[in-house]
């Protein structure tokens, strides 16, 4: 469609927005409510396709940037919202607006005349740690909004381009950019009392009619390229939980492997019994000298794997935080692993799996590995990413993550006494791209396994739960 014959168009519509959504408001609303949760306030946030600004300033950015095609729209819009900042460009052409933490792309795909050109504009924008999120119809529901165009209940679209999920993961992949998640929405778009919420809430959230939602939408990040110098760049701390390891103590300070600029081991015990202070201790007189630190914190009155792990994070130094568990049946020589994925920019929260390689013989028991792999199945579909093993200990992400899951921490609440789950759940909530990473697991060398089966199934049950309210329901 020519340019002027588009603009008089967006002209004619402009007029009309105000009436269409307030015919729409449920969907409006509930747009509003799924960008809230992605991008919380404070943020810089561009919106291309902003229309009369109202999303852009409900999400309250501390620097909010708006662009438009048509001109009465960034008008009225800045009347609107005057604490953010309008522009009339043309999105497949942006001028230069400076970096962004957040993108945002909300029905402007299927407008655009060249959607390529437009993603590749997008870059002048990014910095390494920008999210672009846009949402667009399903095709699957062109006859039912061609209907309601026809009927005056949804404004008309000059363009209409149709797109699946595949099409757009592979344009962004052209443009320089990695999808992080993926996701439907909206099952019936229509306020009805109880249906509604029904039908969006659960029955869209469900296999197979979660595909006949109305709308799609994507996280993605610029691809990332790794500095010249990775191998050294970055300090690394290891946190190591224990509690009655006293024979595992030697191999934790023989066997882990100096990472990065450099590197701190920080113990954190749980009230041991059978002398792994003294053990820890003693390998700390003996080996101290090699580390940058190395640090023995009482967990005192705290109980639990996650409470020690809160505990060491919060005294850790290094710009990339590991968890390293005392048993040793994650091999520490294979850290130098994880260095990699997460210095090289593969993943920003690096998941150890221990559910590829066969294992050791009494590594795992029969019905722990088929109970990792049910798991596994409700967390991948929970967090809209891939996650094979929700339970290995070894979990490494950045320490500025970290500080940004512990500031969030009150939308989950205190509930995780594992550790791993109030990571997984923060690093989804901040839409950050979370790999798996194979390892051997190895049998226990010394001690007992602190697994109770059946009262930890119980809470994995209760980790579903809390994930299917606060992430899928949100």
């Amino acid at each position: 469609m020519a340019r002027p014959e588009k603009r008089s168009i967006f002209k004619a519509l402009a007029q009309q927005r105000d009436r269409f959504v307030r015919k729409n408001r449920y969907y409006y609303k509930d747009l509003t409510r799924f960008y809230q949760f992605h991008i919380s306030p404070g943020r810089r946030v561009l919106e291309l396709g902003c229309g009369k600004g109202d999303l852009l300033a409900a999400l309250r950015p501390s620097f909010g940037v708006g662009v438009d095609f048509c001109f009465e729209f960034v008008k009225e819009a800045k009347q609107r919202h005057p604490e953010c900042h309008f522009i009339q460009a043309d999105i497949e052409d942006l001028p230069l607006l400076g970096k962004f933490d957040y993108i945002i792309l909300s029905d402007v795909l299927d407008s655009l005349d060249d959607i390529q050109a437009a993603i590749k504009q997008l870059t002048k924008c990014c910095h390494p740690g920008t999210r672009i999120i846009c949402n667009f119809f399903n095709h699957l529901w062109e006859p039912i909004l061609k209907f309601g165009e026809w009927v005056g209940l949804k404004m008309r679209n000059p363009v209409s381009n149709w797109l699946s999920l595949v099409d757009m993961e592979n344009i962004f992949y052209l443009g320089g950019f990695d999808i992080v998640s993926r996701g439907y929405r909206m099952l019936l778009p229509r306020n009805i009392p109880l249906l509604s919420s029904f039908s969006n809430r659960i029955l869209g959230n469900l296999p197979f009619f979660r595909k006949l939602c109305l709308v799609q939408y994507l996280v993605v990040r610029p691809q990332p390229h790794a500095k010249p110098d990775w191998e050294k760049r970055w300090s690394v701390s290891i946190v190591i939980p224990t509690r009655d390891e006293a024979g595992n103590i030697p191999g934790c300070f023989e066997r882990t492997p100096k990472l990065g600029k450099w590197t701190e081991l920080i113990f954190v015990d749980g009230n041991s019994t059978d002398g792994t202070v003294e053990a820890i201790e003693e390998g700390m007189d003996k080996h101290a000298h090699e580390w940058e630190r190395v640090l023995l914190i009482p967990q005192g009155e705290g109980s639990g794997k996650g409470d020690a792990v809160r505990k060491g994070f919060a005294q850790a130094r290094g710009d990339i935080l590991m968890i390293l568990d005392s048993d040793l049946t994650m091999p520490p020589e294979d850290l130098p692993k994880y260095y990699e994925a997460i210095a090289a920019g593969k993943g920003e929260f690096i998941n150890g799996c221990r559910l590829v390689y066969p294992m050791e013989k009494q590594a795992m028991r029969i019905i722990n590995y088929f109970g990792n792999k049910v798991f596994s199945m409700l967390f991948t579909w929970l967090l809209n990413q891939r996650i094979k093993d929700t339970l290995c200990g070894t979990k490494v992400l950045w320490r500025k993550d970290y500080e940004q899951i512990t500031a969030n921490r009150a939308y989950f609440g205190d509930f995780d006494p594992f550790g791993d789950f109030d990571l997984l759940f923060g690093a989804t909530k901040l839409d950050r791209k979370i790999v798996d990473l194979p390892i051997r697991y190895r049998e226990r060398a010394y001690g007992e396994i602190k697994i109770q089966r059946w009262k930890h199934a119980m809470l994995l049950f209760r980790m579903c739960g809390i994930a299917f309210f606060k992430l899928k329901l949100q």
